[in-house]
């Protein structure tokens, strides 16, 4: 049953609304969704030392570590969203959080590219369950009323971790040599760690997991069932929506600090002033994307969204603007290339019944990774030949035609009642 009632506490901010228990779980999925970010976006942030220094020989083979971790966290969240159905979604998100907080303080150990690529592709197991966990665990601890604004507040979370990590890169990058700073950015990665007592001591698993569990027949439920004939095109079309959010994300923010250095000529600070709009775009973007999820539905918000990317990301890397039209562009780059992201969330938990909704959540967002997980290889490889911005321009606006499509052909959810 679809809630489209008026709201009667639009007086009071709704995270004031929302019961003890809500927002304990809010704050441990934020928390655990902004070091998720902090510790992603180290790689891109030392990607342009790393090859300056020749620890990285090529863009391509950059590209690959990239890609590796991206594949490997599709599997992680796809195998965290069956466990989730199995264990709970609270334990899941304890597990998955020191997993990727241990691999990424093993990356700063890492003695060659081969280590660096193994132990990137481990963190990636962690990185990729953290987000299956915890938008399942979101979405069910939460009332229909306020899921979309919940949910959504969570992914401006992933603005903040980035925030900090460009943060730290700046400040390192000037007191540390290159040979060192980059290794010491991924240590702090371990600092997530202790998230995993708040979760532990604060978090509990959402009653309607706990409720069906109880009451479910052995045997029902599984992850094949998210392939059987009354959910295939449900789970088809979500995985395309997946593909081209994360496709055209990972295009972008992958290569962005490279494309900032070698195609605009930024030195330290300015990249980091550039990265510091953008990321300040991506905040206000996923606050305004999930108060649209609860205002104008999940799938208008991803469709506008889109849209709105391509009409930036093109003429940021390609057309080679002036300074002043570069930087004002950089605030919607941001803007557009992450509001989307408030909508998947609420919109794909509510697609599926409770027993199916780990495997079908995190199937069809882990699939649309390890697909977009692609395109930075795909983007490096037509980088050596072309150049940095078109191939970011090419790979990104196809993943937004994707996504929108795709969106459009699902029913919209906004409003639903979880039942089991």
């Amino acid at each position: 049953m679809t809630d489209t009632s008026v709201d009667t506490t639009t007086r009071t901010p709704w995270f004031s609304n929302l019961s003890r228990g809500e927002r304990r779980t809010f704050w441990g999925c934020f928390g655990g969704w902004a070091l998720d970010a902090l510790d992603v976006q180290v790689y891109s942030l030392v990607l342009p030392g790393l090859l300056t220094l020749g620890f990285l020989t090529s863009k391509s083979q950059a590209g690959l570590i990239g890609t590796v971790t991206l594949l490997t966290s599709a599997v992680g969240g796809w195998l965290a969203g069956i466990l989730a159905d199995r264990f709970g979604r609270a334990r899941l998100l304890m597990v998955t959080v020191a997993w990727y907080s241990v691999f990424t303080l093993l990356c700063g150990l890492a003695q060659g590219p081969t280590q660096l690529l193994i132990f990137r592709a481990l963190m990636g197991f962690g990185f990729g369950g953290e987000w299956a966990a915890g938008a399942i665990l979101m979405g069910e601890t939460v009332r229909a009323h306020y899921r979309g604004r919940a949910v959504g507040t969570v992914q401006s979370a992933w603005a903040i971790g980035w925030g900090v990590a460009v943060l730290l890169y700046v400040v390192i990058a000037q007191v540390l040599p290159d040979t060192l700073a980059w290794r010491v950015l991924f240590f702090v990665g371990v600092l997530p760690a202790l998230l995993v007592l708040y979760i532990r001591s604060r978090v509990r698993e959402p009653e309607i997991f706990e409720a069906g569990r109880e009451r479910r027949p052995a045997g029902q439920g599984g992850f094949l069932a998210i392939f059987a004939p009354e959910q295939l095109r449900i789970t088809i079309l979500c995985a395309l929506v997946a593909v081209g959010a994360q496709g055209g994300y990972y295009a972008v923010t992958t290569w962005l600090p490279q494309f900032l250095q070698s195609a605009r000529g930024l030195a330290i600070l300015a990249l980091g002033g550039t990265l510091a709009l953008v990321i300040a775009g991506a905040f206000v973007g996923y606050l305004v994307g999930a108060w649209l999820t609860d205002r104008i539905g999940r799938r208008w918000t991803i469709v506008i969204c889109a849209i709105g990317a391509f009409v930036v990301v093109v003429p940021f890397t390609t057309a080679g603007l002036p300074v002043a039209a570069f930087t004002a562009l950089s605030f919607p780059l941001g803007f557009f290339g992450s509001a989307y992201f408030s909508a998947l969330g609420a919109f794909f938990t509510e697609q599926y019944p409770t027993a199916l909704r780990g495997s079908g959540q995190g199937f069809c967002y882990n699939f649309g990774r390890g697909i977009g997980a692609l395109f930075p290889l795909l983007v490096g490889v037509l980088a050596d030949a072309l150049s940095i911005g078109v191939a970011i321009a090419l790979f990104a606006g196809v993943a937004y035609a994707v996504m929108a499509i795709a969106a459009v052909l699902l029913p919209e959810t906004r409003g639903k009642e979880l039942t089991e």
